[in-house]
């Protein structure tokens, strides 16, 4: 299995597909794999992201029952 890569390479791939559909220089079959491709590196982001913010929230939530406890 390869490496799951990073919210920052991730979202530099899916910058990069945006750019190559906006650009109207693939043909449709092209296209629909780029589209694809983008929607699964748009919901690896997102789950990043949901990740991210669940580990913020429990770490806020601590330091107010540490500060609360004071």
């Amino acid at each position: 299995m390869s490496k799951q890569e990073s919210f920052e390479a991730n979202l530099e791939n899916l910058e990069k597909l945006v750019e190559e559909l906006e650009s109207g220089e693939l043909g449709l079959d092209k296209s629909l794999k780029k589209f694809e491709s983008g929607l699964e590196l748009y919901k690896k982001c997102r789950e990043s992201l949901k990740s991210a913010e669940k580990k913020i929230s429990i770490l806020t939530e601590s330091l107010k029952e540490e500060e609360y406890n004071d």
